[in-house]
């Protein structure tokens, strides 16, 4: 069971924090649009979405060959609060982000 302590650490780090956040925001992303959004490279994305997995934050499905990542709905009601209680703070940039990400695809990029 996820415990404060490691969801704090786990959200320290500000590559898994804004994916958490996009993750609120979005609903589902590919790897491919948390990369752009993030300005991270796969591999890196790859072990920190791997991070917040083995935490019970997030999910994955494939479809083909892309891997698409949301937020679980199994993670404990207070780490959901946390979560939300932050995007509130951040939420118009977060949405910004997330629109030109999503934009960027339209455009053929992924």
């Amino acid at each position: 069971m996820l415990q404060p302590v490691q969801l704090f650490k786990i959200l320290c780090d500000e590559t898994r924090l804004a994916v958490v956040l996009l993750l609120r925001e979005a609903g589902e992303l590919c790897v491919c649009d948390i990369c752009t959004a993030t300005a991270q490279p796969q591999p890196k994305v790859s072990r920190h979405m791997a991070i917040l997995r083995d935490a019970g934050l997030v999910i994955d499905r494939r479809e083909g060959k892309w891997i698409y990542y949301r937020l679980s709905s199994h993670m404990p009601a207070w780490a959901a609060d946390t979560i939300t209680t932050v995007w509130n703070c951040q939420r118009e940039t977060v949405r910004e982000t997330v629109r030109e990400t999503l934009e960027n695809k339209t455009a053929g990029l992924c």
